[in-house]
């Protein structure tokens, strides 16, 4: 029993879950169709907008979920840390630069969730706009990925907690929301 309170706690369900959140951000189509730049920023805003997601899908379902969750937020910044590394920038500038990831992480997700909320589809490509394509505005691309983003929000709602909190994540067919006259995809 004691040598229990010594044992690593293993995160393979949490580490599982991030690696799902990254994957379906990662989706070629999103690059290709929905004309998000495919650049580290472009890769982030996408996982951030995955991440904000999942996050808004298990508010409230207890402290269990919020712990875990936590895990998961934990694992998406250390993993922001180690690519900063990778890609060389210095130590003494990585905490800055995650503090920023940070902050940029809290104001994208202040500016999605009322829209998700809402379903409103205008608010959230306008919010997408000035995140995901602060250079030139794509309003058709904008619209795709805002009507993706609410069907994927009601995709994730429709889910239990329990397959989410293993990694088990449904997400839904981005290239469904592809075709403008499919405005319920």
């Amino acid at each position: 029993m004691i040598l229990g309170l010594f044992r690593r706690r293993t995160r393979d369900a949490e580490h599982k879950t991030y690696c799902e959140i990254v994957a379906q951000a990662r989706q070629p189509v999103f690059y290709s169709e929905f004309l998000v730049p495919d650049t580290i920023d472009g890769r982030f805003d996408l996982i951030v907008l995955h991440a904000v997601l999942y996050f808004r899908r298990m508010q409230g379902e207890g402290k269990k979920v919020a712990e875990f969750t936590q895990e998961v937020f934990d694992l998406f910044f250390q993993d922001m840390d180690g690519s900063l590394r990778e890609m060389g920038v210095s130590d003494t500038r990585v905490p800055k630069k995650v503090r920023k990831m940070g902050e940029a992480f809290y104001g994208r997700a202040d500016a999605y969730m009322s829209a998700i909320d809402t379903e409103n589809v205008e608010e959230l490509a306008l919010a997408l706009g000035r995140n995901i394509f602060p250079e030139n505005e794509e309003p058709i691309a904008q619209e795709r990925l805002a009507r993706y983003v609410i069907g994927a929000a009601a995709s994730l709602a429709s889910q239990a907690t329990d397959d989410l909190i293993k990694g088990d994540i449904s997400w839904p067919d981005a290239e469904r929301f592809l075709d403008p006259d499919n405005k319920n995809s």
